[in-house]
């Protein structure tokens, strides 16, 4: 009896395609690897080549030390076939340049998630639901306790957190993730029309995105300034890099700030809730949206959410990958 080869199997060093002999998001170094996005747990340093989308190509470049003829770019709903198997990238609305990877085999439809949200951030391309058999969906935030309220919301909770503290000349540090979430922070502060002052690791970030505004102020050894709108990684919690701001308060704007435990753990004045990771309602959304029969779940409350959507009447199993559910528990 022939025995049919899975379209995706798990091995050592990650998700493979053995038609095709190529590697989705693989965590250790392979001749051929296409990346869903730039994020350092799915972009990972020592393979060969990479295939990812456009826009990602420079942050892989910066981040992975890359040559120019290692990384190739692909457009959104392109194909590349290798040895009879199709595969294209879809936004996933994670994060500028992220993607879901659709692989195809004589009518068979696995699809790769990657990370991804369904709200719409104004500067990733929006999620699409792609239909397929097998959807490998990551499950961060799956649990019912995590539920996003409309971005909007957080915005103006921390515009007018901010104001408060300029009123009374304290700093408001906002600590948010380089890659997505600082871009989407920064894009609303903006709107307000006062001058923000961003990290280099921010600005750097910003200028491999093509996304550059007026009104943003990289921070220098030389700068010193009260009463200042703030964004910087995580990693400057607690650090004498704050001292240049005068009297400061930090928050963090993550999905883990649903969580009380960790805002007081990590010692931050504000914590707001945004994600750029699907909340509980839409992992549900996103599932159900690709038709799938069979739902495979990475990164996060993988058990938990597995029984969910069988208990729910969904063929959902656990994944194990070495993709990360917290990103440090600040940055998701």
């Amino acid at each position: 009896m022939t025995t049919i080869q899975p379209l995706l199997e798990l091995t050592p060093r990650g998700l493979y395609c053995r038609d095709a002999d190529v590697y989705l998001d693989p965590w250790a170094g392979v001749p051929r690897a296409l990346i869903t996005h730039a994020h350092s747990d799915h972009a990972r340093p020592g393979s060969d080549r990479y295939l990812t989308h456009h826009r990602s190509v420079p942050v892989l470049h910066a981040r992975l030390g890359t040559a120019a003829e290692q990384v190739q770019g692909i457009g959104y709903a392109e194909v590349v076939a290798v040895n009879g198997v199709k595969f294209s990238f879809h936004p996933a609305g994670h994060v500028p340049g992220s993607s879901q990877i659709l692989v195809e085999r004589r009518g068979e439809r696995w699809v790769f998630s990657g990370d991804y949200k369904l709200e719409h951030d104004g500067l990733s391309d929006p999620f699409e639901a792609v239909p397929c058999d097998v959807f490998i969906s990551e499950c961060t935030f799956g649990l019912p306790v995590f539920r996003w309220q409309p971005q909007e919301g957080v915005f103006a909770e921390i515009t007018s957190w901010w104001q408060r503290n300029q009123a009374q000349n304290v700093s408001s540090i906002v600590c948010v993730y380089s890659l997505g979430k600082a871009q989407r922070v920064l894009k609303h502060l903006l709107e307000t029309g006062a001058p923000i002052f961003v990290h280099t690791a921010i600005w750097n970030m910003c200028e491999l995105l093509g996304m550059t505004w007026p009104g943003v102020c990289r921070v220098t050894n030389d700068t010193r300034v009260e009463g200042a709108c703030v964004l910087a990684p995580p990693a400057v919690i607690g650090t004498p890099w704050l001292k240049r701001f005068g009297a400061h308060e930090v928050a963090v704007a993550s999905g883990w700030m649903a969580i009380r435990g960790i805002k007081r753990r990590r010692g931050v004045a504000r914590g707001f809730v945004l994600s750029d990771h699907a909340d509980f309602a839409s992992l549900n959304k996103a599932v159900r949206a690709t038709g799938a029969e069979k739902v495979l779940l990475t990164h996060g409350y993988t058990a938990a959410f597995a029984r969910w959507l069988s208990d729910s009447g969904l063929n959902a199993k656990e994944l194990k990958t070495e993709y990360s559910a917290n990103d440090g528990e600040l940055e998701s």
